[in-house]
């Protein structure tokens, strides 16, 4: 097989995280969407923005806030010549460390200035809020030099906020080692291509580069069969955001023969409840001119037939 060169592929993971934010940062957010700003009266005296829901010096709950400004001081700042996507702003700007009057400890936002020669450590800024107030710390829009904008009125009222959804999104470029590349442009051809260690000749499938049991490279390649036994299982029972396979299925680890790791893959084919440890089953490939270097090439794994493993053919690799 040519090596000609690691693959590479854009990734994005993305989904709506959800947290519930108790007594003392419901007040805080609930404040934000009637555009007021709350701190945390701590044990030493100063005022916290945000507040923390325990004391960093007596671990005590903080259950004390008072309202400070939405103007205050820059403490610290960086330029940000690249914004990406979700930041506040679209074009450049700052993030500062900004001391609301009021509050003795700073909070991390952006500042709308056109250039960084237009901000400076000790400059007076003030909250720009957003048009319309959710309960979220982006109903601080942005702040801007003290004076610049309107000024703005009070927020809506209705019931405390407590709860929040938090949109994770993270997209980046990921590079196979040159063992996985192998690895998936063995897929490309129909193979499952693994690695053998020269100490215990174990054989590692995807392949790992060096072996975790002697520390040494696994340079040896081996080519495995396609079909093997499940060592472990879970049945997916509740359902989630994007899933595409009715529940309940089975996510199962299969142990291929000449192997000595299993590999997670999905297992169709066979009524859930009756998928068990040791059963034998093979891989369910897509048609050829779907392939590509990625394990999706093997669309499932599903029941040969056979009778099931011995048990002591795999209780090691458990």
């Amino acid at each position: 097989m040519t090596d000609v060169g690691t693959l590479h592929a854009p990734m994005k993971v993305e989904f709506d995280y959800t947290r519930s934010l108790g007594p003392t940062l419901s007040e805080f957010i609930s404040g934000l969407r009637r555009r007021q700003v709350l701190g945390g009266v701590l044990s030493d005296g100063t005022v916290a923005v945000p507040p923390p829901e325990y004391d960093p010096q007596t671990y005590d709950a903080v259950t004390e806030l008072v309202p400070v400004a939405s103007e205050g001081t820059v403490q610290s700042w960086v330029w940000v010549p690249e914004p990406v996507a979700g930041q506040p702003l679209d074009r450049p700007f700052a993030f500062a460390q900004i001391v609301l009057d009021g509050a003795d400890r700073p909070l991390l936002h952006a500042v709308a200035v056109d250039s960084p020669d237009a901000i400076e450590t000790g400059m007076r800024v003030r909250a720009r809020w957003a048009d319309e107030t959710v309960g979220a710390i982006t109903d601080i829009s942005w702040f801007e030099p003290e004076g610049d904008g309107p000024a703005s009125s009070p927020g809506p009222e209705g019931e405390a906020v407590s709860g929040i959804i938090a949109p994770v999104n993270l997209a980046y470029d990921y590079a196979a080692s040159p063992e996985e590349s192998k690895f998936f442009r063995g897929l490309a051809d129909g193979k499952l291509i693994g690695q053998r260690c020269p100490v215990c000749a174990k054989v590692y499938v995807p392949p790992r580069g060096a072996c975790p049991v002697d520390g040494v490279p696994t340079t040896d390649e081996v080519e495995v069969a396609d079909h093997g036994t499940v060592t472990t299982f879970c049945i997916v029972n509740v359902p989630f955001t994007g899933q595409q396979i009715p529940i309940p299925y089975v996510s199962a680890y299969v142990l291929l023969d000449g192997a000595d790791i299993a590999f997670l893959h999905l297992i169709l084919g066979i009524e859930a409840a009756d998928v068990r440890m040791g059963l034998r089953v093979k891989a369910v490939w897509k048609p050829r001119d779907e392939w590509g270097t990625t394990i999706a090439n093997i669309s499932h794994f599903e029941p040969t037939g056979e009778p099931d493993a011995d048990y002591e053919t795999y209780k090691v690799h458990l």
